[in-house]
């Protein structure tokens, strides 16, 4: 299968706990080894909306500050590659183009933002999108987003299956990860 994974920017925030990196590592990499092509999306989190608010007052342009958000997500994508030694792509791709060649590679691939006015989630879709994804996974503590695992076919464009995850507690990211893949994997 073909997955795409967007890891929440608050994996990284709170002084950047390399327990929860490493544990979302452990899970692409298994993920990995059971065959499945993985490309994790890492957000931004706290220190991008630290830098895009420093940015707004010192008076940098609305596109500069989209460009401060984006280098900070592919700051934590990069934390999540360190994880992975060799079985991860070396960088975070640009922009589509690089992601669609890393993606021959049979690495893991972690990318950030790609281009200014978008969200990481919006990368994420993109990405399921241009590699015709199976599954997009969107690990997130946003609240409202969705307050349990709902899983739908989008229509007509795909058969994508889009599965998103409201966690506002605090507990076993990896585990939850596990269980979600285990459900979404099982029901095909």
């Amino acid at each position: 299968m073909k997955i795409v994974i967007k890891i929440g920017g608050h994996v990284f925030s709170e002084g950047i706990n390399a327990q929860n990196i490493l544990s979302f590592a452990e899970e692409l990499k298994r993920l990995r080894s059971e065959g499945h092509k993985v490309i994790a999306v890492a957000g931004g989190g706290e220190e991008a909306r630290r830098y895009i608010k420093a940015g707004r007052l010192l008076g940098a342009s609305e596109y500069a500050c989209d460009i401060l958000g984006i280098e900070a997500s592919r700051l934590n994508a990069r934390l999540l590659i360190a994880a992975m030694d060799d079985l991860a792509y070396p960088v975070p791709p640009k922009d589509i183009q690089e992601l669609l060649v890393a993606f021959e590679s049979e690495k893991i691939i972690v990318a950030g933002g790609i281009q200014p006015g978008q969200s990481t989630n919006a990368v994420a879709a993109m990405i399921a999108e241009s590699i015709y994804a199976d599954i997009l996974i969107n690990a997130t503590n946003v609240e409202g987003v969705i307050h349990q695992i709902r899983t739908r076919i989008l229509q007509p464009r795909s058969s994508m299956r889009l599965a998103l995850e409201n966690y506002s507690v605090s507990w076993a990211v990896a585990k939850w990860l596990q269980e979600a893949m285990s459900s979404s994997i099982s029901q095909q």
